[in-house]
């Protein structure tokens, strides 16, 4: 499926273009926007390897990664960063993940984007289950993912190495039926 293109009331999913990369890196680069992620900052260089693989990935047959831009539709402005992973050990499964520049949190912009990868995942790609991990201190992302309907399913035991550390992941994961449970 290219070109993404999903839109909610104040936001929208589309493709990643090499002239996001600033703005990408304004998340990634940002030591506050990673702190709960699986990885250190990103410096500009890793941002635009990032961004240029993305690109690249959009077009692969078959798709099997979607990485989109967070776009405010009022402004056109990238606020965010979505990833949709199909995963080849589940059938119809993917993973998910999302980050927000930090000026845009708290004002529902996560749950949105969690809404619109999850629409993606079940209307436009008919996956089955989609599941994200958070780190097990970022309650802002359990509250996200549970007002979005997924469901905690448990905690994957030092999963991450961060910062010379290893760190549990916690599962959250929605079922298609569920989706479409919630998403009326």
């Amino acid at each position: 499926m290219y070109p993404v293109d999903r839109s909610s009331q104040r936001l929208r999913l589309r493709e990643l273009t090499i002239d996001d990369v600033a703005a990408v890196f304004a998340i990634y680069g940002s030591p506050e926007a990673t702190e709960h992620l699986s990885f250190e900052p990103r410096t500009r260089d890793q941002v635009g390897q990032i961004v240029a693989r993305s690109i690249a990935a959009a077009t692969a047959t078959p798709r099997t990664e979607f990485a989109v831009a967070v776009v405010e539709r009022d402004t056109n402005e990238l606020i965010g960063f979505g990833r949709l992973a199909t995963d080849p050990h589940q059938q119809r499964g993917a993973t998910m993940g999302f980050a927000l520049r930090p000026d845009a949190w708290g004002v529902g912009y996560g749950l949105e984007t969690v809404q619109l990868l999850l629409g993606l995942g079940f209307h436009d790609l008919g996956l089955h289950r989609i599941w994200g991990a958070r780190s097990p201190l970022n309650e802002a992302s359990a509250k996200t993912m549970a007002a979005a309907g997924m469901t905690e399913e448990g905690v994957v035991r030092e999963h991450v190495l961060k910062a010379g550390r290893w760190r549990d992941s916690v599962v959250h994961a929605i079922l298609d039926r569920e989706w479409a449970a919630v998403s009326v």
